[in-house]
């Protein structure tokens, strides 16, 4: 008999708690994932509430406060206590110049109206249509700093192992707040001209997860899904460092694969018991467009010396573990009723798996918020320390 798990969300302002569950798919990957999240249950790992929710265009998290944070983490990497241990373990300084704010990461409202098809139709320029757009350049960048200080699950960068704990913690967040504006910024512009289309999710991640490696039973999900992500459904999160091969594709502009670029590119090693939840429309084969866009994806990657078929060896895609009745749990099917009712909840109080459980009674506005990461990742800190 497949798994439930069960989620309880949580209003932080008045108390209130709703809950809906999650019927996990009859299959190994499924199994597996149920048991690796009844350990993380166990063994009482912190959930990372500071990166839960993504695209729900009303949230406390605003592009301000994003902005704010990660100007303090880049304040923490650019300190002069932080230089001088690099410094001192013969490392160049490693300076972040970016300061971030609304308008440094997202065009303002009067730069035009988004470019839809019909004006596409007719000949519209781009650059004359990006109104509430997200600034790739900068974001980019961001990315960049993050991947050169953090480097990769199997080769840690030295700035990282020679980093103290707080400078540890900061880099993290370069990577955390650049997806987390990015889905935002996508979210807001959608809400604003297109709403059928906004894309929130829930990321449901603990810090210092354990990995486990992925079988070859469970990259056959690959060929079945591929890149089907379907509203209240539930995928595999993505335990590890690095841009995917769609993600190089779409965000940066399809370039020319350099061998540079090639190094950032991972594809999947590992699973974990976190998920992920689409909370978004569904897109499926079912849509034209995204028959078109897929097309597209796999002459780039012809282009480039890849193979669109061996989405199991690529890791093209992404990997179902369950579904959600949203019916019984919030009353309706209709998504924008939905995320109405989840952004009033944005916050998950309690998880429940084969009779496991644990409760996560803080939240990532406390005061000690920070310290609490900080103080459960030390041992993996100091296992990566050059000191």
């Amino acid at each position: 008999m497949p798994s439930k798990v069960k989620i309880i969300l949580r209003n932080f302002i008045t108390g209130h708690l709703m809950d809906y569950e999650i019927q996990a798919h009859d299959n190994p990957l499924a199994g597996d994932w149920i048991a690796a999240l009844e350990g993380l249950i166990t063994n009482k790992h912190v959930l990372e509430k500071n990166f839960c929710w993504h695209g729900f265009p009303k949230t406390m998290r605003d592009l301000s406060y994003l902005c704010h944070q990660l100007n303090k983490s880049i304040e923490i990497i650019n300190r002069s206590s932080t230089q001088e241990r690099w410094m001192v373990a013969g490392l160049d300084p490693y300076v972040i110049e970016e300061y971030f704010s609304s308008n440094a990461v997202r065009f303002p409202p009067d730069m035009g109206t988004p470019l839809t098809e019909e004006l596409k139709s007719q000949g519209a320029r781009p650059e004359l249509h990006l109104a509430y757009s997200l600034k790739h350049g900068i974001m980019n960048r961001l990315h960049n700093h993050f991947e050169r200080l953090q480097g990769t699950v199997g080769d840690l960068s030295q700035y990282y192992i020679w980093a103290d704990d707080d400078a540890k913690w900061a880099i993290r967040q370069l990577n955390l707040l650049c997806h987390e504006i990015e889905s935002l910024c996508l979210s807001q512009r959608k809400a604003e001209f297109d709403p059928m289309w906004i894309r929130p999710s829930q990321i449901t991640t603990w810090l210092a997860a354990p990995r486990h490696d992925l079988k070859a039973e469970h990259r056959k999900l690959f060929n079945v899904n591929r890149y089907d992500r379907e509203f209240g459904h539930v995928y595999m999160h993505w335990a590890q460092i690095g841009k995917t091969l769609y993600e190089v594709w779409r965000d940066e502009g399809a370039p020319d694969l350099d061998a540079a670029t090639c190094e950032a590119i991972t594809h999947l090693k590992y699973y974990s018991g976190e998920f992920d939840v689409e909370w978004g429309r569904s897109v499926t084969r079912k849509d034209a467009w995204h028959v078109a866009e897929q097309a597209e994806f796999a002459g780039w990657l012809d282009k480039n010396g890849y193979d669109y078929e061996d989405h199991a060896g690529l890791s093209l895609g992404y990997l179902p573990l369950g579904t959600i009745d949203t019916k019984a749990a919030f009353g309706t099917t209709n998504q924008a009723e939905v995320i109405n009712i989840l952004s009033d909840h944005l916050d998950i109080f309690r998880v429940e798996a084969n009779g496991k459980w644990a409760t996560y009674d803080y939240h990532w506005s406390d005061e000690d918020w920070r310290q609490k990461q900080i103080d459960f990742l030390r041992p993996g800190y100091r296992y990566s320390s050059g000191v």
